[in-house]
């Protein structure tokens, strides 16, 4: 594949800007062309523009999803997000019901009740406090609180390392959250996702890939979402709440990637793919595009009241694939930050640049100080 390539090395290509700062070297991949190509442990090819994405995401034929990265960590690697089809999107049909918007109309009190306990006073950090609060919101969502939150944390706490800590098999401490699930299935609490999905087939796996593709992700936008809420007052308003969220989301998409690996001989926006080639987008290079957002690193929520560009926007991917918890995100989402609206919220110090692991993550701690 004849492709323009960023800097890298002779001996290692780009593993070892890959393993230590993987978003500048997207970045510079993205000022040599539209596609370009990277020497990892193996060549991957990358694209970003829309016509890229709608070419791999509305594929799910030809550009798979085991193979792909999804499969390096034990957290991802199982339920719908690993399948293929045929069994993805039967499975999928079944799935999509307990997840749309409606369907978790009676749980917003619930996160509510959550978000507005133990608010901070004072000096904090937002991530420590997001992510505390999102572990107890996917609680009451998804058990109505029956799992003891030490075990769940312990779970998750992995997620919040950087590589390898995410990759690295737990086979105990998942058998015992498996276990933990397999016993409130067999008995769910009224109005939990538990409940919806009792007596499905693979109902633990799901779970718990659930849980995990939640938690990070979302612990992160919103400590981003609080901390531009501190530095632009004049949007800390319930009614400009969606705006905000989709500009967090376009500016530091949790999903910062996304791979497929291709199933036989094929070509995207003209570019030749061998069969078993690893094919990479990039929600965070698309979002950054300033051919499709003007200022494009720049916080302006105002942005969205002139709609969004088709493949363009892709926060939760796209296609037949999109994130099956975007609708409990957001609205856990605007459940936390819903409180915050009230108070008198101020920047301290912190480092909001985007560095990535699983997760796209705040580089440095995000001090707040939470007045009422």
């Amino acid at each position: 594949m004849n492709l323009p390539s960023p800097a890298g090395t002779p001996l290692l290509g780009h593993l070892w800007r890959w393993t230590t700062d993987p978003v500048r070297l997207l970045r510079d991949g993205a000022r040599t062309g539209d596609v370009f190509r990277l020497r990892l442990w193996r060549t991957a090819v990358v694209g970003y523009t829309p016509d890229w994405n709608r070419t791999v995401l509305g594929d799910l034929d030809t550009f798979r999803s085991v193979g792909s990265l999804s499969g390096l960590t034990p957290y991802l690697s199982a339920g719908v997000v690993y399948q293929d089809n045929p069994a993805h999107d039967p499975r999928r049909r079944e799935l999509n019901p307990h997840f749309h918007a409606r369907a978790l109309d009676h749980l917003l009190e619930r996160l509510d009740l959550v978000a507005r306990a133990d608010l901070p006073t004072g000096r904090f950090e937002a991530l420590g406090w997001a992510s505390d609060v999102v572990r107890r919101m996917l609680n009451t969502a998804f058990f109505a609180n029956t799992v003891p939150d030490g075990l769940l944390a312990d779970f998750l706490h992995p997620l919040q390392r950087p590589a390898p800590g995410p990759m690295i098999p737990r086979p105990l401490l998942f058998r015992r959250l498996d276990a933990a699930i397999a016993a409130i299935l067999a008995d769910p609490p009224p109005g939990s996702l538990a409940e919806a999905l009792s007596g499905m087939d693979g109902a633990v796996a799901e779970l718990r890939v659930g849980l995990a593709a939640g938690y990070d992700t979302t612990a992160h936008t919103l400590a981003w979402a609080l901390w531009h809420l501190a530095g632009a007052p004049e949007w800390r308003q319930a009614d400009t709440l969606g705006q905000v969220l989709d500009e967090i989301l376009r500016l530091y998409p949790a999903g910062w990637l996304g791979s497929r690996v291709t199933a036989h001989d094929t070509t995207a926006t003209g570019v030749r793919l061998p069969a078993g080639t690893l094919v990479l987008y990039s929600p965070l290079l698309t979002h950054r595009d300033p051919r499709l957002w003007p200022d494009p690193d720049t916080f302006r929520p105002e942005r969205f009241e002139d709609g969004r560009p088709a493949w363009g926007f892709l926060p939760f991917s796209a296609g037949r694939r999109t994130c099956l918890g975007a609708h409990l995100a957001r609205a856990m989402l605007r459940a936390a930050l819903a409180p915050w609206c009230e108070a008198k919220l101020a920047q301290v110090e912190g480092d909001p640049t985007p560095s990535a692991a699983i997760a796209l993550r705040p580089r440095g701690p995000l001090w707040l100080d939470r007045r009422w």
